[in-house]
């Protein structure tokens, strides 16, 4: 059975009279609209038909309507380009804390060529009080850009009283209006704007194309450069096909948009009630304005749920939205809910809802009873007698029980600093290493032949198969041993499991998948711990044993020291795409092997040649990693980024947008201590910062050593391993990377 589509706020589908007046420019009506031959009148014809069919849902002239790719450009173009154009007489900007990226960072960029920015608040529904707009306004001000309806919560702001506040100050007045338009009524007159945005792929028109309206007398400098294209507006040859398809959504959507906004209003309460009668007003909580606020528009917050594990939980069934479309996998509070002061308990577990032209009386009962029973089965304190409704029955997508994923998943490197910096040392002599450095485990002198080596590390699933999960746990646990050159002796179990999301069957299978793996490296599993948890979480706790005197630091390298990688990078980025549905079958089974590999043989490898540092490189990624082993060891370090080993396919995926969240973080945490050579691109730059899950060791030799250790290295099978720098000297822990 398909997933319930409620996130028409994100995109439409196509209407399919829209297809229809568009099948002819895929084909037939070619020509160039700048042509003057018959192809390029035809084609000319269908835009200009399609200028006035837009124009007629605005209540404006043709000829105050550019076309243009979405409503990105047309806010950009609106927004730079009316500044620019009234710059001489003023450099002020005004606008809201709850807009949408394409006006928010707009305005920062503003900022950044030197005009001023001021930001208006919000009240709990998410209007903007026309009396603070009023005394913002100065003899300066150039532009004030307020949304009409906002894309989370649905509030329309009154932007008829705004704009003439505006205009009483002399100032310019644009909208963006690409959830509004098509929704309620429009009309530019009415409104009292200068400038207002539309989004084509929100009105059931194609994605990719949009327009600007821009009133009579208004200013606008042009963003682009060309031909005289749009009346000198806009240059490029124009997109017939997809202007047409805009065209003829806008017509459509004038035709019937009184029938749907009464229709969409009623299945939107259809909804609200329904999941208010069944949870209770304690577990739900509407956001956005009561009464002004788009027809189709639901944004609720559950409480003590967070909303990407109920999307995850009810994704095969439902389809949403947690906060706003642009940032679905974001977990931190929406930037609109924390403008509104929605409380965090509550905003941690905001979805959206929207409906659209296709939705059924039917589908929003079978949403409701779906999204009701997750949220039932996810909140804090729910029955036990739940768990039993838990189907024993198929196969279990695990990545589809967490918002993120492995070592990715980890506290962010700049947060965890803080925390750390704040802890005391140990003051018992015994203790080697502790929590004051940055080494992979913790060393205690037992004797002064024996030292006792301690690691503990846990995760979200980063494959989808239970056993898998396990295995590769177990030994990216286990690396933390290796890494400081000590055997491993036993290990417990650590465990978070959802009983009333998933079947203990699930559970048999990860503590299986570990116990293989701990057998393959000769340790036994002798207890543990397991607590109930939203998401599975699993890992060990393992205790190895090493000679004092032979513990292997992170922090030893020293300056002519070669740098040796055992593992290719690219691990995080290749899980993000498999969950996503970017990489195949045999990607995955590729990643998933290379994690489950233990990193023992690596270790004898090192032990056998000797070695100056050891780390192994996990969720901080590698530049993450080698910065703490060059600050600890009090150097510096190059990288030359052709010799890491890296998953081929990673690279096009990091191109294609499939980067975890874990990743940019990392690249943003290390970037000022990293000087990035001319030639080395972002895509290169986010692989060497890429959070591994059980990823290699990272090993810093003596150069006289380097090809004994890789020919080693080899002989144990570590195939991958490759020299891919040097310790260049005595430093403050700086990276140099380059080609």
């Amino acid at each position: 059975m398909k997933s319930i589509y409620l996130d028409y706020n994100a995109t439409t589908p196509i209407a399919r009279e829209v297809a229809e007046a568009m099948t002819p420019y895929l084909h037939g009506h070619f020509g160039n609209p700048s042509s003057a031959h018959p192809y390029g009148v035809a084609a000319r014809r269908a835009v200009e038909v399609a200028r006035g069919q837009v124009a007629e849902l605005l209540g404006c002239s043709p000829a105050e309507i550019v076309f243009t790719s979405g409503g990105t450009e047309s806010n950009n173009y609106a927004i730079k380009g009316a500044a620019r154009s009234v710059r001489g007489r003023g450099n002020h900007v005004i606008t809201t804390s709850v807009e949408h990226p394409a006006v928010v960072e707009v305005c920062r960029w503003l900022e950044r060529e030197g005009y001023r920015v001021t930001t208006l608040p919000v009240d709990e529904h998410g209007l903007v009080d026309p009396d603070d707009l009023r005394e913002a306004v100065t003899r300066d001000t150039a532009l004030v850009t307020i949304m009409h309806a906002n894309n989370e919560v649905g509030t329309v702001e009154p932007i008829e009283e705004l704009a003439a506040i505006a205009h009483e100050a002399g100032a310019v007045m644009h909208t963006d209006a690409a959830q509004s338009v098509g929704k309620i009524p429009v009309d530019v007159d009415e409104l009292g704007v200068d400038l207002l945005s539309v989004a084509g792929h929100k009105l059931y028109a194609p994605k990719g194309v949009g327009a600007l309206y821009i009133r009579g007398g208004t200013e606008v400098t042009k963003l682009m450069h060309g031909a005289d294209h749009e009346s000198d507006r806009r240059p490029g040859t124009e997109n017939v096909l997809e202007i047409v398809g805009l065209g003829a959504a806008c017509e459509v959507a004038g035709r019937v948009l009184a029938k749907n906004a009464e229709r969409f209003r009623a299945l939107r309460d259809r909804l609200h009630d329904a999941l208010v009668d069944e949870l209770g007003t304690d577990a739900v909580r509407l956001n956005g304005h009561p009464e002004r606020r788009l027809p189709n528009t639901l944004s609720l917050s559950f409480r003590g749920v967070e909303a990407n594990t109920l999307l995850s939980e009810i994704g095969d069934r439902v389809s949403a939205s947690a906060g706003a479309a642009c940032h679905a996998e974001d977990v931190e509070i929406s930037p609109v809910l924390e403008a509104m002061g929605v409380p965090v308990e509550w905003a941690m577990g905001t979805v959206r809802f929207s409906v659209g032209r296709w939705t059924t009386e039917e589908e929003i009962d079978r949403a409701a009873e779906v999204v009701a029973e997750a949220v039932s089965r996810l909140q804090p304190g729910a029955g036990v007698a739940v768990a039993a409704e838990v189907s024993d029955e198929g196969e279990y997508r695990l990545t589809r029980f967490t918002h993120g994923m492995g070592c990715a998943c980890k506290l962010r490197p700049q947060v965890l600093e803080k925390v750390l910096a704040k802890m005391p040392s140990p003051s018992d002599a015994a203790v080697l290493v502790g929590a004051d450095t940055s080494d992979d485990a913790a060393v205690y002198r037992v004797s002064d032949e024996l030292a006792i080596v301690q690691t503990a590390d846990f995760f979200t699933p980063i494959v989808d198969d239970a056993y898998a999960f396990g295995a590769i746990s177990a030994a990216n646990s286990l690396s933390d041993i290796y890494a400081m050159g000590a055997r491993p002796l036993f290990a417990l179990n650590i465990a978070g499991f959802p009983d009333r999301r998933l079947p203990l069957r699930v559970l048999e299978e990860i503590l299986r998948g570990a116990a293989d793996k701990a057998e393959e490296a000769g340790i036994p599993i002798i207890g543990g711990h397991t607590v109930e948890d939203t998401e599975p979480k699993f890992g060990l706790a393992v205790t190895g044993a090493v000679h004092p005197d032979r513990v292997v630091y992170n922090s030893t390298s020293r300056a002519g020291d070669a740098l040796v990688l055992t593992k290719p990078l690219g691990l995080g980025i290749v899980s993000t795409a498999v969950k996503n549905g970017l990489a195949d079958e045999r990607l995955a089974r590729e990643a998933s092997e290379i994690m489950a590999a233990l990193n023992r043989e690596a270790s004898e490898a090192m032990l056998e040649v000797g070695v100056s540092a050891c780390t192994d490189v996990t969720g901080f990624g590698l530049l993450g990693h080698l910065r703490e082993m060059a600050v600890g060891s009090g150097v510096d370090v190059s990288l030359s980024v052709e010799a890491v080993p890296v998953i081929a396919a990673a690279l096009d995926l990091a191109g294609a947008g499939a980067v975890p969240g874990g990743t940019l973080n990392n690249l943003a945490h290390v970037e000022n201590h990293v000087t990035f050579e001319p030639g080395v691109s972002r895509v290169e730059q986010l692989l060497l910062a890429d959070a591994q899950t059980s990823g290699g060791l990272l090993i810093a030799v003596p150069e006289e050593r380097v090809d004994a250790l890789i020919a080693e290295l080899a002989r144990r099978g570590v195939e991958a391993a490759s020299r891919i720098g040097s310790v260049t000297g005595e430093g403050e822990g700086r990276i140099t990377v380059g080609k």
